[in-house]
C-alpha cells in the first residue's frame, strides 16, 4: 500500500490503479512516496544523486548547472527520479502530461520491484535517505570546526578515488585464515613425500630434497603474510585502516566509501534495471492498464524516445528491454536445454516451439539473480546479435565517421562485457603497504588491454599520496611494456618494472 502524499486527486487515482495492476502481475515493491515537483527542484534532486540533501561540495552545484542548462537549451529532460530506500521515494515532474505521468509511475514501480528483489541490491542500506542526511550533518560540522577550504580540499582528494572499491566484496564469503593453528601459532610446514616402500624412502625422498622443499614452502608462507597478505582492491578501506589520518579525515573517507558501495549496484545493473522498468511500463500501458485511445500516439512518441539508439550508440533501455523480451520468447517457446543448444539448423531453431510457456517465470528469475555482466553473458546470443544489428564500430579518419569494423559475434560480446567490467574503469589493488620496507605504497593495475590515461594516473597518485603521506607507486602496462609510475610528493617518475 502506498503512503499517500499531497498528490492531485487524478494522479492519486492513477497511482492506486497502476499499483493494483503491478501487484496483480507479480511485482513486489516497498511502499513508495511520490512527490510532485517542478524542474528546478528535480534538477536539484538529480544533482544530489536522487537525494533531497547531501554534504556540501562544489561538484553538486556543477552538476545542477549542467542539468538545468541542458533542460533550458532543450537538449535533455529528466522525467523521473527514484531512490532505492524503504520506503522508496520517487519524484514526478509537474510539467509532464498525464500520459507521461502514467508512464513514469509505471516505470518507477518496475524500478522499485527491482531494488527490493535483485540480489545485488540486497546488501544496500534501505535507510540511506536518513544516512545521507547524517553524512551531510557531519561534513557541515567539520567545515564549521576545521574550515571550509581544508575540508573541501580533502573532499576533492577523496572524491577523485571514490571508485577504488571492491564492488564484489559485499557478496563474497569471508576469507578463512589457514596459516595459523587453533592455538594462534604459525602452522607447521609439512613437506609432502612421494609414497614408496620404507627401504626406498631415503632414495626417493632424500633429506636434501625435503630440506629444499621445506625452505621453499616456508618462504611461500612468509610471502603470504605480506602487508596486505593478498592484493586488496578496496583501496579506500586500506587507507581507512592504515593511513595516518585525523579522525575527521577517516570519517570523511568512510562516508565516501559508504556512498560508493550504495551506488555501486546501480552501475552493476543499469541495463537490466532499466530494461526491467521499461518492460513493465510498456506492459502496463499496453495490456495490464491500457491507455485511452486518445493517449496512444503521445505514449508511442515517448516510448520511441526512450529506446531510440543512434548508429554505433548504446542505449541501456533498448538493449535491456529487448534482451528481456528475447529471453521471454525463448522460454515461452522452449528454446533452451541441451537439445536446442545442439541444434545447428538455423531454420529449425527459428521455428522451435514446444509451447513451454515459461517466459514470465524466467524473467522473474533473471530479475532476481543477475547483474548486467551475467545477464549479457548468459542470454545475449548470436540470434539476438544479428536481429538487433549489433556490430563493432571504429572511427574512420578518412571519412570522419563511425564505420562497422566487425560483425563477429564473439568479438562483439567480448567487447561489450569488457566495457561493463568494473563499470569500464581500471581495476586497482593495493599490493604492498610497506614497499621497499620504507612504509611506501605499491598499487597494481590489472591490465586488460587498455592503457591507463596518463594525466588521470598522475593526478590519482598525487591524491593518494596526500592521504598516505609517503611515496606511492603503481605497477601497470604502458604501450605493452611493464612499468612503475610513482609520485614522491614532488615529482612523478616512470620506470620499467
Amino acid at each position: 500500500m502506498y503512503i499517500k502524499t499531497a498528490l492531485p486527486p487524478d494522479l492519486r487515482e492513477v497511482v492506486d490503479k497502476l499499483e493494483a495492476a503491478a501487484r496483480k502481475a507479480g511485482l513486489d515493491f516497498f511502499p513508495t512516496i511520490f512527490e510532485l515537483i517542478d524542474y528546478n527542484q528535480l534538477a536539484e534532486v538529480a544533482s544530489y544523486g536522487g537525494f533531497p540533501t547531501r554534504y556540501p561540495h562544489w561538484k553538486f552545484g556543477m552538476e545542477y548547472d549542467k542539468i538545468a542548462k541542458s533542460y533550458e537549451y532543450g537538449l535533455s529532460i529528466i522525467y523521473e527520479m527514484v531512490i532505492n530506500n524503504n520506503p522508496c521515494y520517487a519524484y514526478l515532474l509537474r510539467a509532464n502530461s498525464m500520459v507521461y505521468q502514467k508512464t513514469v509511475i509505471a516505470h518507477v514501480l518496475g524500478h522499485c520491484d527491482f531494488f527490493k528483489n535483485n540480489y545485488y541490491f540486497s546488501h544496500t542500506n534501505r535507510k540511506m535517505l536518513d544516512q545521507m542526511a547524517n553524512h551531510a550533518s557531519f561534513v557541515r560540522r567539520a567545515i564549521n570546526e576545521i574550515g571550509q577550504d581544508t575540508v573541501e580540499t580533502f573532499l576533492d582528494v577523496v572524491l577523485s578515488i571514490e571508485n577504488l572499491i571492491d564492488i564484489a566484496s559485499p557478496y563474497r564469503a569471508p576469507v578463512t585464515k589457514t596459516d595459523r593453528d587453533g592455538l594462534g601459532h604459525d602452522a607447521t610446514v609439512h613437506v609432502p613425500k612421494i609414497e614408496t616402500k620404507a627401504y626406498l624412502d631415503s632414495y626417493i625422498n632424500p633429506k636434501t630434497f625435503i630440506a629444499e622443499q621445506k625452505d621453499r614452502l616456508e618462504k611461500e608462507q612468509k610471502k603470504a603474510k605480506n602487508f596486505p597478505e593478498t592484493p586488496q582492491r578496496d583501496v579506500l578501506k586500506f587507507l581507512i585502516d592504515h593511513a595516518p589520518l585525523a579522525a575527521w579525515q577517516t570519517k570523511i573517507i568512510e562516508i565516501i566509501r559508504d556512498e560508493s558501495y550504495y551506488f555501486a549496484p546501480q552501475g552493476q545493473t543499469k541495463i537490466l534495471n532499466e530494461g526491467w522498468a521499461t518492460y513493465w511500463h510498456s506492459m502496463m500501458m499496453e495490456e495490464l492498464c491500457p491507455l485511452h485511445e486518445s493517449e496512444i500516439v503521445d505514449y508511442c512518441e515517448h516510448y520511441s524516445k526512450v529506446v531510440a539508439t543512434a548508429p554505433g550508440g548504446f542505449n541501456p533501455y533498448k538493449i535491456g528491454v529487448e534482451l528481456l523480451r528475447h529471453v521471454e520468447r525463448r522460454w515461452d517457446r522452449g528454446q533452451f536445454g541441451l537439445e536446442y543448444l545442439k541444434c545447428d539448423d538455423y531454420k529449425k531453431r527459428a521455428e522451435w516451439d514446444t509451447k513451454a510457456g515459461l517466459g514470465r517465470k524466467k524473467l522473474f528469475e533473471v530479475r532476481s539473480v543477475h547483474n548486467d555482466i551475467t545477464f549479457i553473458d548468459e542470454y545475449l546470443d548470436e540470434d539476438f546479435c544479428h536481429e538487433h544489428k549489433m556490430f563493432i564500430y571504429d572511427y574512420d579518419k578518412k571519412t570522419g565517421k563511425q564505420v562497422i569494423s566487425s560483425r563477429d559475434f564473439k568479438s562483439i560480446k567480448h567487447q561489450l562485457l569488457q566495457q561493463l567490467t568494473n563499470f569500464g574503469q581500471p581495476i586497482i589493488a593495493v599490493v604492498d603497504g610497506n614497499y621497499k620496507n620504507r612504509g611506501e605504497l605499491l598499487l597494481s593495475h590489472e591490465h586488460n588491454g587498455v592503457d591507463l590515461k596518463q594525466d588521470f594516473t598522475m593526478e590519482t597518485l598525487k591524491n593518494i599520496y596526500a592521504i598516505w603521506g609517503r611515496p606511492v607507486y603503481l605497477e601497470t602496462v604502458i604501450e605493452e611494456v611493464k612499468r612503475i609510475v610513482s609520485f614522491d610528493g614532488r615529482n612523478h617518475d616512470v620506470q620499467k618494472s
